[in-house]
């Protein structure tokens, strides 16, 4: 089976952005890779809220194409898990190297489309339910971030 042009230009453009987030600088002499996601989640709170937008993103377009509310579900899992992974200073980052919610969720569109043809219709109310709970997730994690990196600072300037 075969995807439709329409979709494999749009699953493409999710591959790139996926890309530019997970994987667009190597790390020389290693066959590493990591992205704007990193390097983002080193401003906390706003850092990890705007990767989690743009990850949300490739979501809606994953639904728009009618992917299962299964397969949205695991793909917004990936992204709290990347968040709250994220929010730890530092080491957070370091892992948000490895865990690449973006290529992960990207993998899981493209073997959608190579086991299935089929699609559902995309249901807004179930898409903005979840989408609408990860923000509000994206924003409790992000002030959680800020109050420990205050309570870090006060602890180091007395």
């Amino acid at each position: 089976m075969t995807i439709d042009n329409s979709k494999l230009s749009k699953v493409q453009r999710l591959r790139q952005l996926s890309d530019l987030l997970d994987n667009a600088i190597p790390i020389p002499g290693t066959s590493l890779r990591f992205g704007l996601d990193p390097i983002l989640g080193l401003f906390p709170g706003v850092g990890d809220f705007l990767t989690t937008a743009v990850s949300a993103y490739i979501v809606v377009e994953a639904a728009k194409m009618g992917i299962s509310r299964n397969i949205l579900l695991q793909m917004v899992v990936n992204i709290i898990l990347d968040m709250v992974v994220g929010t730890v200073p530092v080491v957070g980052d370091v892992a948000d190297v490895a865990w690449k919610a973006n290529t992960k969720n990207i993998g899981l569109l493209e073997e959608h489309f190579k086991v299935s043809q089929s699609s559902e219709k995309t249901d807004w109310w179930f898409l903005a339910w979840i989408l609408g709970g990860l923000i509000v997730f994206a924003m409790i994690v992000g002030a959680i971030a800020v109050t420990i990196l205050r309570g870090l600072l006060s602890l180091i300037h007395g």
